[in-house]
């Protein structure tokens, strides 16, 4: 198997371990209802499947039933016609992405920050802070809630990493996650840093440290998805290379 058909299956996996995922025809749908994030209730096509456009009408109307928006996130060269229907079906282009991997023999794990720790969040108050970091990071002021709390522990539960960077006097300066490996592949994402804590080496040894407690967990094959060109100059510091492409689209409810 190739790697962009790994990482394909590997989205198939981790939305099918959400709460309750919702398989159509060719697609698995991760829907969560403890969130309406669309960045968690979304679809995926299962690799090499035959995809045709009652099956994006049927994915349509299975949105719908949950009250969330269509939306799908997936790996170009798994459903090479796939775009023209979603296209046709009233989608829209929402994010072209270059993914980028990572293997064990080409990690470099840089130091800490000097009065920077990190380390895995044990407790749901350690979760909360993780969280609060990461909102903060990303321009949101919402507060963690009870079933973003379930959510990180059940992932955490499952395999999957979360790593928090707790300073010595501020609390949280930032975090990051890793879902539950499949078949050795697994997604780096949420990598967070407060603003008042940029520029000093820290996303990169976020990164590194989610990505090394996966390798050491038994993952062969790490990626993840930069947004900008800023970090994907960190991303590439630590060893992650381009490997493939990924599709972003979205529909009106």
């Amino acid at each position: 198997m190739n790697v962009d058909a790994r990482i394909q299956q590997s989205v198939v996996d981790n939305l099918s371990n959400r709460p309750l995922p919702i398989l159509t025809g060719p697609f698995v749908i991760g829907y969560d209802p403890g969130t309406e994030s669309p960045g968690i209730n979304y679809a995926t096509p299962l690799r090499a499947a035959r995809i045709t456009a009652t099956d994006v009408a049927k994915l349509i109307e299975e949105f719908r039933a949950v009250s969330r928006r269509p939306r799908l996130e997936y790996v170009v060269s798994a459903a090479p016609g796939l775009e023209e229907l979603l296209l046709a079906a009233g989608f829209t282009v929402e994010e072209r992405h270059e993914y980028l991997t990572c293997e064990p023999g080409s990690l470099v794990v840089p130091p800490t920050p000097a009065g920077i720790t990190l380390t895995e969040p044990a407790t749901p108050a350690e979760l909360a802070a993780m969280i609060d970091a990461q909102n903060r990071a990303f321009g949101g002021d919402q507060e963690p809630s009870e079933a973003d709390i379930a959510r990180i522990g059940r992932l955490r539960s499952q395999g999957g990493v979360a790593v928090m960077a707790l300073t010595e006097s501020s609390g949280c300066a930032g975090g990051g996650l890793a879902v539950p490996p499949s078949e050795g592949v697994s997604e780096v994402a949420g990598i967070a840093v407060r603003p008042e804590f940029r520029r000093r080496g820290l996303a990169g040894a976020i990164t590194a440290g989610v990505t090394e407690r996966l390798f050491t967990a038994g993952a062969d094959l790490a990626w993840l998805e930069a947004a900008g060109a800023g970090s994907w100059r960190v991303y590439e510091r630590i060893g992650y290379r381009p490997a493939g492409k990924r599709l972003y689209l979205v529909r009106p409810q």
